[in-house]
Protein backbone atom coordinates (compact mmCIF):
# COMPACT_ATOMS: atom_id res chain seq x y z
CA UNK A 1 0.00 0.00 0.00
CA UNK A 2 0.84 3.66 -0.70
CA UNK A 3 1.91 5.80 2.42
CA UNK A 4 -0.74 8.75 2.72
CA UNK A 5 0.74 10.22 5.83
CA UNK A 6 2.97 8.73 8.20
CA UNK A 7 2.04 9.66 12.30
CA UNK A 8 4.89 12.12 12.90
CA UNK A 9 6.50 12.25 16.72
CA UNK A 10 8.16 15.45 18.28
CA UNK A 11 11.81 16.10 16.47
CA UNK A 12 14.23 17.86 18.58
CA UNK A 13 15.53 20.11 15.95
CA UNK A 14 12.10 21.07 14.43
CA UNK A 15 9.22 21.01 17.10
CA UNK A 16 9.02 18.92 20.49
CA UNK A 17 5.60 20.27 22.10
CA UNK A 18 3.92 16.74 22.39
CA UNK A 19 0.36 17.64 22.37
CA UNK A 20 0.79 19.02 18.79
CA UNK A 21 1.51 15.42 18.16
CA UNK A 22 -0.34 12.94 21.09
CA UNK A 23 -2.58 13.40 24.03
CA UNK A 24 -1.57 11.07 26.44
CA UNK A 25 -4.20 9.93 29.87
CA UNK A 26 -1.69 8.46 32.32
CA UNK A 27 1.99 8.49 32.05
CA UNK A 28 3.61 7.65 28.68
CA UNK A 29 7.68 7.52 28.12
CA UNK A 30 8.42 8.83 24.30
CA UNK A 31 12.35 8.40 22.91
CA UNK A 32 12.80 10.80 20.44
CA UNK A 33 16.00 8.84 19.16
CA UNK A 34 13.86 5.92 18.08
CA UNK A 35 10.12 8.04 17.58
CA UNK A 36 8.72 4.85 20.33
CA UNK A 37 6.01 5.42 22.91
CA UNK A 38 5.70 3.19 25.70
CA UNK A 39 2.90 2.75 27.70
CA UNK A 40 2.05 1.04 31.10
CA UNK A 41 -1.83 -0.67 31.66
CA UNK A 42 -4.64 2.08 31.42
CA UNK A 43 -2.73 4.03 29.64
CA UNK A 44 -4.61 5.77 26.64
CA UNK A 45 -3.05 7.59 23.72
CA UNK A 46 -4.78 9.98 21.13
CA UNK A 47 -3.61 11.24 18.21
CA UNK A 48 -6.54 14.03 17.38
CA UNK A 49 -3.64 15.99 17.35
CA UNK A 50 -2.57 18.51 14.23
CA UNK A 51 0.29 16.62 12.69
CA UNK A 52 -1.54 12.69 13.45
CA UNK A 53 -5.05 13.14 12.44
CA UNK A 54 -6.68 12.41 8.72
CA UNK A 55 -8.56 14.90 7.25
CA UNK A 56 -11.44 13.10 5.25
CA UNK A 57 -12.99 16.03 3.31
CA UNK A 58 -9.40 17.05 1.70
CA UNK A 59 -8.23 13.59 0.73
CA UNK A 60 -11.26 12.62 -0.33
CA UNK A 61 -12.31 15.74 -2.28
CA UNK A 62 -9.15 16.81 -4.14
CA UNK A 63 -7.58 12.86 -4.40
CA UNK A 64 -8.67 9.66 -6.05
CA UNK A 65 -9.18 7.00 -3.13
CA UNK A 66 -10.53 3.57 -3.82
CA UNK A 67 -9.05 2.28 -0.35
CA UNK A 68 -8.63 4.02 2.37
CA UNK A 69 -6.47 1.89 5.87
CA UNK A 70 -4.77 2.59 9.25
CA UNK A 71 -1.51 0.67 10.06
CA UNK A 72 -0.29 0.03 13.71
CA UNK A 73 2.91 -1.30 14.50
CA UNK A 74 4.14 -2.31 18.05
CA UNK A 75 3.91 -4.67 20.56
CA UNK A 76 1.68 -6.00 23.72
CA UNK A 77 -1.72 -6.27 24.09
CA UNK A 78 -3.79 -3.00 23.34
CA UNK A 79 -7.27 -1.33 22.01
CA UNK A 80 -7.22 -0.13 19.27
CA UNK A 81 -10.27 2.50 18.47
CA UNK A 82 -10.84 4.94 14.94
CA UNK A 83 -12.78 7.45 15.52
CA UNK A 84 -14.63 9.90 12.92
CA UNK A 85 -15.88 13.48 13.74
CA UNK A 86 -17.60 15.71 11.93
CA UNK A 87 -19.22 19.22 11.31
CA UNK A 88 -22.21 19.80 14.11
CA UNK A 89 -21.64 16.02 15.09
CA UNK A 90 -20.74 13.79 18.28
CA UNK A 91 -17.12 11.72 17.49
CA UNK A 92 -18.37 8.24 16.09
CA UNK A 93 -16.06 5.27 16.96
CA UNK A 94 -16.09 3.67 13.70
CA UNK A 95 -13.94 1.03 14.46
CA UNK A 96 -12.93 -0.98 18.51
CA UNK A 97 -11.27 -4.22 18.46
CA UNK A 98 -8.13 -5.93 20.86
CA UNK A 99 -5.12 -7.16 19.28
CA UNK A 100 -1.67 -8.25 20.08
CA UNK A 101 0.23 -5.39 18.46
CA UNK A 102 4.07 -6.94 16.79
CA UNK A 103 6.17 -4.59 15.31
CA UNK A 104 6.86 -6.66 12.62
CA UNK A 105 3.35 -7.06 11.38
CA UNK A 106 1.13 -4.05 11.67
CA UNK A 107 -2.26 -4.01 12.66
CA UNK A 108 -4.16 -3.19 9.89
CA UNK A 109 -7.50 -1.49 9.52
CA UNK A 110 -9.80 -1.39 6.66
CA UNK A 111 -11.43 2.23 6.82
CA UNK A 112 -12.24 1.98 2.92
CA UNK A 113 -15.59 2.78 3.85
CA UNK A 114 -14.91 5.97 4.30
CA UNK A 115 -12.95 6.69 0.85
CA UNK A 116 -14.37 7.69 -2.70
CA UNK A 117 -17.38 8.74 -1.08
CA UNK A 118 -18.81 12.00 0.05
CA UNK A 119 -18.21 11.54 3.66
CA UNK A 120 -15.95 14.25 5.52
CA UNK A 121 -14.66 14.74 8.57
CA UNK A 122 -11.67 13.73 10.66
CA UNK A 123 -10.75 10.43 11.26
CA UNK A 124 -7.81 9.68 14.13
CA UNK A 125 -6.58 6.71 16.76
CA UNK A 126 -6.56 5.82 20.04
CA UNK A 127 -5.04 3.05 21.49
CA UNK A 128 -5.59 1.87 24.87
CA UNK A 129 -2.56 -0.18 26.52
CA UNK A 130 -4.14 -3.89 28.36
CA UNK A 131 -0.83 -4.89 28.99
CA UNK A 132 1.36 -3.54 31.61
CA UNK A 133 4.19 -3.13 28.61
CA UNK A 134 2.78 -1.74 24.79
CA UNK A 135 4.88 -0.27 22.66
CA UNK A 136 4.15 1.90 19.60
CA UNK A 137 7.28 2.14 17.13
CA UNK A 138 5.27 3.30 13.90
CA UNK A 139 1.81 4.32 12.33
CA UNK A 140 0.36 5.55 8.88
CA UNK A 141 -2.93 6.18 7.03
CA UNK A 142 -2.66 4.58 3.42
CA UNK A 143 -4.03 3.86 0.52
CA UNK A 144 -4.20 0.53 -1.98
CA UNK A 145 -4.71 2.97 -5.19
CA UNK A 146 -2.28 3.38 -7.63
CA UNK A 147 -1.88 6.87 -9.05
CA UNK A 148 -1.61 6.59 -12.83
CA UNK A 149 1.96 8.79 -13.17
CA UNK A 150 4.34 9.12 -10.59
CA UNK A 151 4.91 12.97 -10.66
CA UNK A 152 8.84 14.09 -11.22
CA UNK A 153 9.28 16.55 -8.49
CA UNK A 154 11.78 19.09 -8.15
CA UNK A 155 12.27 20.88 -4.67
CA UNK A 156 13.36 24.28 -5.38
CA UNK A 157 15.05 26.01 -2.84
CA UNK A 158 16.52 29.48 -2.73
CA UNK A 159 19.17 30.85 -0.54
CA UNK A 160 21.07 33.80 0.31
CA UNK A 161 24.18 34.06 2.56
CA UNK A 162 22.44 31.31 5.06
CA UNK A 163 25.71 28.87 4.73
CA UNK A 164 24.41 26.36 7.44
CA UNK A 165 20.91 26.16 7.44
CA UNK A 166 20.44 25.62 3.96
CA UNK A 167 23.48 22.80 4.25
CA UNK A 168 21.45 20.95 7.47
CA UNK A 169 18.61 21.08 5.16
CA UNK A 170 20.38 19.32 1.75
CA UNK A 171 22.04 17.07 4.48
CA UNK A 172 18.02 16.32 5.73
CA UNK A 173 16.92 15.37 2.02
CA UNK A 174 19.92 13.33 1.27
CA UNK A 175 19.15 11.31 4.48
CA UNK A 176 15.91 10.96 3.80
CA UNK A 177 15.41 10.47 0.03
CA UNK A 178 16.51 7.27 0.06
CA UNK A 179 14.04 6.04 2.41
CA UNK A 180 11.48 7.30 0.95
CA UNK A 181 9.32 4.91 -1.22
CA UNK A 182 9.00 7.85 -4.36
CA UNK A 183 12.34 9.35 -3.54
CA UNK A 184 13.45 8.70 -7.46
CA UNK A 185 11.06 10.80 -7.98
CA UNK A 186 12.42 14.19 -6.22
CA UNK A 187 15.30 16.16 -7.15
CA UNK A 188 16.46 18.61 -4.93
CA UNK A 189 17.48 22.44 -6.36
CA UNK A 190 19.12 24.55 -4.53
CA UNK A 191 19.45 28.02 -5.90
CA UNK A 192 22.12 30.05 -4.17
CA UNK A 193 21.84 33.47 -4.78
CA UNK A 194 24.73 34.20 -2.46
CA UNK A 195 27.29 32.32 -4.51
CA UNK A 196 28.41 30.92 -0.96
CA UNK A 197 26.45 27.62 0.34
CA UNK A 198 29.17 25.49 -1.20
CA UNK A 199 26.53 22.65 -1.63
CA UNK A 200 28.07 19.76 -3.35
CA UNK A 201 26.56 18.08 -6.55
CA UNK A 202 25.29 14.56 -5.85
CA UNK A 203 22.77 11.82 -7.45
CA UNK A 204 19.78 13.89 -6.08
CA UNK A 205 21.15 17.12 -5.29
CA UNK A 206 22.19 20.20 -7.73
CA UNK A 207 23.13 23.69 -6.66
CA UNK A 208 22.96 26.37 -8.91
CA UNK A 209 24.37 29.61 -8.62
CA UNK A 210 22.55 32.82 -9.31
CA UNK A 211 22.44 36.14 -9.63
CA UNK A 212 21.18 37.86 -6.68
CA UNK A 213 17.55 39.18 -7.97
CA UNK A 214 15.87 38.17 -4.60
CA UNK A 215 13.45 35.31 -3.50
CA UNK A 216 11.66 36.31 -6.64
CA UNK A 217 14.45 35.55 -8.95
CA UNK A 218 15.73 32.44 -7.13
CA UNK A 219 12.12 30.88 -7.34
CA UNK A 220 12.07 32.32 -10.95
CA UNK A 221 15.40 30.02 -11.41
CA UNK A 222 14.27 27.58 -10.16
CA UNK A 223 11.19 27.02 -12.06
CA UNK A 224 13.26 26.90 -14.95
CA UNK A 225 15.72 24.60 -13.83
CA UNK A 226 12.74 22.36 -13.19
CA UNK A 227 10.90 22.20 -16.35
CA UNK A 228 13.99 22.03 -17.92
CA UNK A 229 15.05 19.10 -16.14
CA UNK A 230 11.97 17.19 -16.95
CA UNK A 231 10.18 17.77 -13.29
CA UNK A 232 6.54 17.57 -13.82
CA UNK A 233 5.99 19.23 -10.41
CA UNK A 234 7.88 21.95 -8.73
CA UNK A 235 8.41 22.66 -4.78
CA UNK A 236 9.26 25.84 -3.36
CA UNK A 237 10.88 26.15 -0.19
CA UNK A 238 12.53 29.09 1.88
CA UNK A 239 16.51 28.32 3.21
CA UNK A 240 15.55 29.19 6.78
CA UNK A 241 12.47 26.96 7.52
CA UNK A 242 12.64 23.66 10.07
CA UNK A 243 10.42 21.52 9.30
CA UNK A 244 9.39 17.69 9.19
CA UNK A 245 10.51 15.68 6.23
CA UNK A 246 6.72 14.19 6.63
CA UNK A 247 6.24 17.13 4.39
CA UNK A 248 7.34 15.75 1.20
CA UNK A 249 5.43 12.46 1.79
CA UNK A 250 2.08 14.01 2.64
CA UNK A 251 2.66 16.82 -0.49
CA UNK A 252 4.21 14.27 -3.09
CA UNK A 253 1.11 11.59 -2.55
CA UNK A 254 -1.29 13.95 -2.38
CA UNK A 255 -0.34 15.45 -6.13
CA UNK A 256 0.25 12.09 -7.21
CA UNK A 257 -3.74 11.23 -6.40
CA UNK A 258 -5.23 14.69 -7.29
CA UNK A 259 -8.07 14.84 -9.31
CA UNK A 260 -7.29 17.92 -10.83
CA UNK A 261 -4.08 18.90 -12.65
CA UNK A 262 -4.30 22.61 -10.91
CA UNK A 263 -4.01 20.52 -7.26
CA UNK A 264 -1.64 22.94 -5.22
CA UNK A 265 -0.34 22.23 -1.60
CA UNK A 266 0.51 25.48 0.42
CA UNK A 267 2.26 24.82 3.51
CA UNK A 268 1.09 25.94 6.97
CA UNK A 269 3.70 28.62 9.51
CA UNK A 270 4.00 28.19 12.74
CA UNK A 271 6.87 30.91 14.32
CA UNK A 272 9.94 29.80 16.07
CA UNK A 273 8.53 32.04 19.50
CA UNK A 274 5.22 30.17 20.04
CA UNK A 275 5.57 26.80 18.31
CA UNK A 276 2.28 25.66 19.77
CA UNK A 277 0.28 28.51 17.85
CA UNK A 278 -0.48 28.65 14.41
CA UNK A 279 1.07 31.87 12.55
CA UNK A 280 -0.76 30.89 9.15
CA UNK A 281 -2.55 28.08 7.72
CA UNK A 282 -3.37 29.36 4.24
CA UNK A 283 -3.78 33.40 3.76
CA UNK A 284 -5.72 35.66 1.47
CA UNK A 285 -5.54 39.03 0.27
CA UNK A 286 -7.59 41.98 -0.19
CA UNK A 287 -5.83 45.44 0.67
CA UNK A 288 -3.27 43.50 2.63
CA UNK A 289 -2.66 39.88 3.78
CA UNK A 290 -4.99 38.14 5.88
CA UNK A 291 -3.09 34.91 7.79
CA UNK A 292 -6.23 31.87 8.04
CA UNK A 293 -6.48 30.86 11.88
CA UNK A 294 -3.39 32.98 13.29
CA UNK A 295 -3.09 32.14 16.86
CA UNK A 296 -5.09 28.67 17.03
CA UNK A 297 -3.51 27.38 20.08
CA UNK A 298 -2.48 23.88 18.39
CA UNK A 299 -2.20 21.87 21.82
CA UNK A 300 -6.20 22.22 22.11
CA UNK A 301 -7.92 19.49 20.12
CA UNK A 302 -11.26 21.58 19.91
CA UNK A 303 -9.40 24.20 18.33
CA UNK A 304 -7.67 21.96 15.79
CA UNK A 305 -10.50 20.34 15.17
CA UNK A 306 -12.79 23.18 14.70
CA UNK A 307 -9.83 24.86 12.34
CA UNK A 308 -9.13 21.57 10.49
CA UNK A 309 -13.36 21.26 9.33
CA UNK A 310 -13.38 25.07 8.70
CA UNK A 311 -10.51 24.96 6.30
CA UNK A 312 -11.90 21.56 4.37
CA UNK A 313 -14.93 23.10 3.71
CA UNK A 314 -14.35 26.96 3.01
CA UNK A 315 -11.71 28.01 0.47
CA UNK A 316 -11.73 31.92 0.75
CA UNK A 317 -10.99 34.08 -2.50
CA UNK A 318 -7.83 35.54 -3.21
CA UNK A 319 -5.97 32.38 -1.69
CA UNK A 320 -2.70 31.90 -1.60
CA UNK A 321 0.31 30.08 -0.57
CA UNK A 322 3.47 31.05 0.98
CA UNK A 323 7.06 29.91 -0.59
CA UNK A 324 8.31 28.80 2.99
CA UNK A 325 6.54 25.26 0.98
CA UNK A 326 4.06 25.34 -1.91
CA UNK A 327 4.61 22.72 -4.36
CA UNK A 328 2.18 22.90 -7.67
CA UNK A 329 2.14 21.43 -11.28
CA UNK A 330 4.21 23.16 -13.81
CA UNK A 331 2.06 22.91 -16.66
CA UNK A 332 -0.33 24.95 -15.19
CA UNK A 333 2.18 28.29 -14.80
CA UNK A 334 0.96 30.95 -16.73
CA UNK A 335 2.48 33.45 -15.03
CA UNK A 336 6.38 33.52 -13.23
CA UNK A 337 7.08 35.80 -10.52
CA UNK A 338 7.01 38.90 -11.30
CA UNK A 339 10.40 40.40 -10.28
CA UNK A 340 9.88 42.23 -6.95
CA UNK A 341 12.92 40.82 -5.53
CA UNK A 342 11.27 39.47 -2.39
CA UNK A 343 7.97 40.12 -0.87
CA UNK A 344 4.82 39.54 -2.30
CA UNK A 345 5.59 37.50 -5.46
CA UNK A 346 4.19 34.45 -3.35
CA UNK A 347 0.89 36.51 -3.44
CA UNK A 348 0.67 37.66 -6.97
CA UNK A 349 2.11 34.02 -8.43
CA UNK A 350 -0.95 32.43 -6.56
CA UNK A 351 -2.85 34.58 -7.62
CA UNK A 352 -2.65 35.42 -11.26
CA UNK A 353 -2.08 31.63 -11.84
CA UNK A 354 -5.70 29.21 -11.63
CA UNK A 355 -4.20 26.82 -8.80
CA UNK A 356 -6.53 24.87 -6.34
CA UNK A 357 -4.77 25.32 -3.65
CA UNK A 358 -5.15 22.79 -0.39
CA UNK A 359 -3.67 22.93 3.28
CA UNK A 360 -2.97 19.53 5.34
CA UNK A 361 -2.69 19.39 8.32
CA UNK A 362 1.11 18.93 9.47
CA UNK A 363 2.47 19.70 6.74
CA UNK A 364 4.21 23.34 7.87
CA UNK A 365 7.13 25.35 8.23
CA UNK A 366 8.57 26.76 11.61
CA UNK A 367 10.13 29.84 10.66
CA UNK A 368 11.10 32.96 12.77
CA UNK A 369 8.80 35.79 14.29
CA UNK A 370 7.58 37.41 10.87
CA UNK A 371 7.12 40.68 13.31
CA UNK A 372 11.14 40.51 14.04
CA UNK A 373 11.82 40.74 10.35
CA UNK A 374 10.31 43.85 10.26
CA UNK A 375 12.21 46.96 9.25
CA UNK A 376 11.96 49.98 6.70
CA UNK A 377 13.62 47.79 3.99
CA UNK A 378 10.66 45.19 4.21
CA UNK A 379 7.90 47.51 4.68
CA UNK A 380 9.20 49.43 1.72
CA UNK A 381 9.01 46.06 -0.10
CA UNK A 382 5.75 45.10 1.14
CA UNK A 383 3.62 48.21 0.25
CA UNK A 384 4.94 48.22 -3.66
CA UNK A 385 3.48 44.65 -4.11
CA UNK A 386 -0.16 45.50 -2.17
CA UNK A 387 -0.09 48.49 -4.54
CA UNK A 388 0.86 46.63 -7.58
CA UNK A 389 -1.53 43.40 -7.04
CA UNK A 390 -4.85 45.68 -6.52
CA UNK A 391 -3.65 47.27 -10.03
CA UNK A 392 -3.05 44.18 -12.12
CA UNK A 393 -5.63 41.48 -10.44
CA UNK A 394 -9.03 41.63 -12.17
CA UNK A 395 -10.73 40.76 -8.77
CA UNK A 396 -8.76 43.31 -6.65
CA UNK A 397 -9.95 46.02 -8.71
CA UNK A 398 -10.50 49.20 -6.59
CA UNK A 399 -11.15 52.77 -7.43
CA UNK A 400 -7.83 54.83 -7.73
CA UNK A 401 -8.90 56.42 -4.13
CA UNK A 402 -9.54 52.85 -3.15
CA UNK A 403 -6.15 52.00 -3.70
CA UNK A 404 -4.29 55.01 -2.62
CA UNK A 405 -6.12 54.05 0.64
CA UNK A 406 -3.80 51.59 1.03
CA UNK A 407 -0.73 53.06 0.67
CA UNK A 408 -1.92 55.81 3.07
CA UNK A 409 -2.96 53.40 5.98
CA UNK A 410 0.77 51.97 6.14
CA UNK A 411 2.15 55.17 6.00
CA UNK A 412 0.03 56.33 9.09
CA UNK A 413 0.48 52.64 10.72
CA UNK A 414 4.23 54.19 10.99
CA UNK A 415 3.92 57.59 11.84
CA UNK A 416 1.41 57.09 14.73
CA UNK A 417 4.43 54.50 15.79
CA UNK A 418 6.87 56.82 15.54
CA UNK A 419 8.53 54.48 13.23
CA UNK A 420 9.33 57.95 11.05
CA UNK A 421 12.15 55.95 9.27
CA UNK A 422 9.60 52.94 8.08
CA UNK A 423 7.49 55.67 6.52
CA UNK A 424 9.88 57.33 4.59
CA UNK A 425 10.73 54.05 3.06
CA UNK A 426 6.91 53.51 2.32
CA UNK A 427 6.82 56.62 0.75
CA UNK A 428 9.46 55.88 -1.10
CA UNK A 429 7.72 52.35 -2.09
CA UNK A 430 4.80 54.22 -3.47
CA UNK A 431 6.71 56.83 -5.57
CA UNK A 432 8.39 53.93 -6.52
CA UNK A 433 5.92 51.87 -7.97
CA UNK A 434 4.55 55.03 -9.74
CA UNK A 435 7.68 54.89 -11.76
CA UNK A 436 5.76 51.83 -13.65
CA UNK A 437 7.05 48.22 -14.19
CA UNK A 438 9.97 49.30 -15.66
CA UNK A 439 11.38 50.71 -12.53
CA UNK A 440 11.49 47.05 -11.27
CA UNK A 441 13.16 45.73 -14.43
CA UNK A 442 15.81 48.44 -14.09
CA UNK A 443 15.97 47.61 -10.17
CA UNK A 444 15.94 43.65 -10.48
CA UNK A 445 18.98 43.18 -7.66
CA UNK A 446 17.37 46.63 -5.33
CA UNK A 447 20.92 47.00 -4.90
CA UNK A 448 20.58 51.01 -5.11
CA UNK A 449 17.20 51.39 -3.27
CA UNK A 450 18.54 48.80 -0.45
CA UNK A 451 21.80 50.62 -0.21
CA UNK A 452 19.13 54.32 0.02
CA UNK A 453 16.86 52.71 2.37
CA UNK A 454 19.75 51.40 4.52
CA UNK A 455 21.37 55.18 4.59
CA UNK A 456 17.77 56.50 5.60
CA UNK A 457 17.49 54.58 8.84
CA UNK A 458 18.64 55.99 11.48
CA UNK A 459 16.84 55.54 14.52
CA UNK A 460 14.89 52.23 14.11
CA UNK A 461 18.18 50.28 14.38
CA UNK A 462 18.84 47.33 16.80
CA UNK A 463 21.67 47.68 19.19
CA UNK A 464 22.72 45.91 22.64
CA UNK A 465 20.66 47.30 25.16
CA UNK A 466 19.83 46.82 28.91
CA UNK A 467 15.89 47.17 29.62
CA UNK A 468 17.10 48.06 33.31
CA UNK A 469 18.27 51.53 32.30
CA UNK A 470 15.65 52.49 30.31
CA UNK A 471 13.66 55.33 31.85
CA UNK A 472 9.55 54.71 32.44
CA UNK A 473 6.88 57.01 32.76
CA UNK A 474 3.44 55.57 32.50
CA UNK A 475 -0.18 57.80 32.79
CA UNK A 476 -1.79 58.60 29.35
CA UNK A 477 -0.74 54.67 28.73
CA UNK A 478 -2.75 53.24 31.61
CA UNK A 479 -6.38 55.22 30.56
CA UNK A 480 -9.02 52.40 29.57
CA UNK A 481 -9.26 51.03 26.21
CA UNK A 482 -11.81 52.75 24.77
CA UNK A 483 -10.72 56.31 26.15
CA UNK A 484 -6.90 55.65 24.86
CA UNK A 485 -8.14 54.51 21.77
CA UNK A 486 -9.75 58.02 21.10
CA UNK A 487 -7.35 59.95 22.62
CA UNK A 488 -4.67 58.06 19.98
CA UNK A 489 -6.66 58.65 17.19
CA UNK A 490 -8.01 61.97 17.36
CA UNK A 491 -4.76 63.68 18.28
CA UNK A 492 -2.65 61.24 15.76
CA UNK A 493 -0.93 60.40 19.25
CA UNK A 494 -0.14 63.42 19.78
CA UNK A 495 1.00 64.65 16.41
CA UNK A 496 -1.66 67.39 17.05
CA UNK A 497 -1.35 68.28 20.48
CA UNK A 498 1.77 70.94 21.54
CA UNK A 499 3.13 69.26 24.69
CA UNK A 500 2.64 65.70 23.99
CA UNK A 501 6.38 65.55 23.54
CA UNK A 502 7.15 66.58 26.69
CA UNK A 503 4.37 65.10 29.05
CA UNK A 504 3.35 62.09 27.41
CA UNK A 505 4.26 58.38 28.46
CA UNK A 506 7.64 56.67 28.02
CA UNK A 507 7.52 52.90 27.85
CA UNK A 508 8.96 49.76 27.20
CA UNK A 509 6.82 47.53 24.19
CA UNK A 510 8.41 44.16 23.38
CA UNK A 511 8.28 42.96 19.88
CA UNK A 512 5.51 40.79 19.93
CA UNK A 513 3.59 44.17 20.21
CA UNK A 514 5.15 46.27 17.79
CA UNK A 515 2.64 45.76 15.30
CA UNK A 516 -0.06 46.87 17.19
CA UNK A 517 -1.13 50.42 17.08
CA UNK A 518 -3.32 50.88 20.05
CA UNK A 519 -0.26 49.97 22.64
CA UNK A 520 1.41 53.02 21.19
CA UNK A 521 -1.18 55.37 21.97
CA UNK A 522 -0.32 58.12 24.68
CA UNK A 523 3.23 57.42 24.68
CA UNK A 524 5.90 60.19 23.37
CA UNK A 525 9.05 57.63 23.62
CA UNK A 526 8.91 53.86 22.57
CA UNK A 527 11.26 51.36 23.57
CA UNK A 528 11.17 48.17 21.74
CA UNK A 529 13.04 45.05 22.55
CA UNK A 530 13.75 41.81 20.93
CA UNK A 531 12.20 38.07 22.48
CA UNK A 532 15.17 37.71 24.31
CA UNK A 533 15.40 41.60 25.40
CA UNK A 534 19.41 41.98 24.54
CA UNK A 535 18.56 44.19 21.66
CA UNK A 536 16.16 47.30 20.96
CA UNK A 537 15.71 50.39 19.81
CA UNK A 538 14.27 53.56 20.70
CA UNK A 539 11.44 55.91 18.95
CA UNK A 540 10.48 59.54 19.59
CA UNK A 541 7.78 61.83 18.71
CA UNK A 542 8.81 64.14 16.23
CA UNK A 543 6.26 66.70 14.92
CA UNK A 544 8.64 67.89 12.69
CA UNK A 545 8.99 64.55 10.59
CA UNK A 546 5.48 64.04 10.57
CA UNK A 547 4.61 66.81 8.84
CA UNK A 548 6.94 66.85 6.94
CA UNK A 549 6.32 63.25 5.72
CA UNK A 550 2.60 64.03 5.63
CA UNK A 551 2.68 67.34 3.09
CA UNK A 552 5.26 64.47 0.71
CA UNK A 553 2.15 61.80 1.05
CA UNK A 554 -0.32 64.72 0.22
CA UNK A 555 1.60 65.72 -2.89
CA UNK A 556 2.64 61.94 -3.54
CA UNK A 557 -1.45 61.08 -3.64
CA UNK A 558 -2.42 64.09 -5.57
CA UNK A 559 -0.17 62.58 -8.24
CA UNK A 560 -1.20 58.90 -8.26
CA UNK A 561 -4.55 59.83 -8.32
CA UNK A 562 -4.06 62.39 -11.74
CA UNK A 563 -2.38 59.07 -13.15
CA UNK A 564 -4.16 56.32 -11.51
CA UNK A 565 -5.66 55.14 -15.15
CA UNK A 566 -2.70 55.25 -17.52
CA UNK A 567 -0.63 53.91 -14.84
CA UNK A 568 -3.22 50.41 -14.47
CA UNK A 569 -3.27 50.15 -17.67
CA UNK A 570 1.22 50.56 -18.01
CA UNK A 571 1.12 47.46 -15.43
CA UNK A 572 -1.37 45.44 -16.93
CA UNK A 573 0.93 45.30 -20.12
CA UNK A 574 3.95 45.39 -17.96
CA UNK A 575 2.82 42.35 -15.97
CA UNK A 576 2.45 39.94 -18.65
CA UNK A 577 5.38 40.87 -20.16
CA UNK A 578 7.39 40.73 -16.64
CA UNK A 579 6.10 37.71 -15.88
CA UNK A 580 6.87 35.55 -18.85
CA UNK A 581 9.32 32.87 -19.58
CA UNK A 582 10.99 34.76 -21.59
CA UNK A 583 11.60 37.57 -19.64
CA UNK A 584 13.20 35.20 -16.87
CA UNK A 585 15.44 33.28 -19.41
CA UNK A 586 17.31 36.47 -20.73
CA UNK A 587 17.68 37.66 -17.14
CA UNK A 588 19.25 34.35 -15.79
CA UNK A 589 21.15 33.02 -18.66
CA UNK A 590 23.84 33.48 -20.48
CA UNK A 591 23.52 34.68 -24.48
CA UNK A 592 25.47 30.90 -25.02
CA UNK A 593 23.25 29.22 -22.99
CA UNK A 594 19.57 30.83 -24.55
CA UNK A 595 20.73 29.33 -27.70
CA UNK A 596 20.24 25.39 -26.14
CA UNK A 597 17.61 26.28 -25.11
Amino acid sequence: MITLQNFISPEQQVCTEQALYFHAQGPVGFSQTEGRYLMGRGVRLSFNTYFNLFNLSKWNTGCQLDGLFAEISGAGQAEIRVIHTQQGQSCEVVHCELTQLQADSPYVIDLSEFSGAKIGGLLYVEVLALDDKVSLTRARFATNTVPETLPQLAVSITTFKREAEVRRTVERFEAFLPEFEFGEQVQVQVVDNGNSAEIQASKQVTPIINPNYGGAGGFARGLLEAEKSGASHCLFMDDDASFHMENIVRAYIFLALAKDRKAAVSGAMINNTHKWAMWENGAHFDGSCHPLFCGTDLRDPDQVVNMELISARQSPANLYGGWWFFAFAIDQVKHHPFPFFVRGDDISFSLMNDFSITTLNGVVSFQDDFSAKESPQTLYLDLRNHLIHHLVVDRLQRSAFGTAKIALRFIARSLLRFHYDSAEAQLLAWQDMMRGPEFFDENIDMAARRAQIKALTTTEVWQDIDPNTVKQRHKYTRRSGHRRHRLGIYSLNGHLLPLSAQRWDRIILEIGERGQLHRAFGAAQITYLNTAQTQGYTVTQSKRRFFSICWRMTKTLVQFLRGHDPLKATYRQGYNRMTSKSYWQKKLYKSEDLAEL
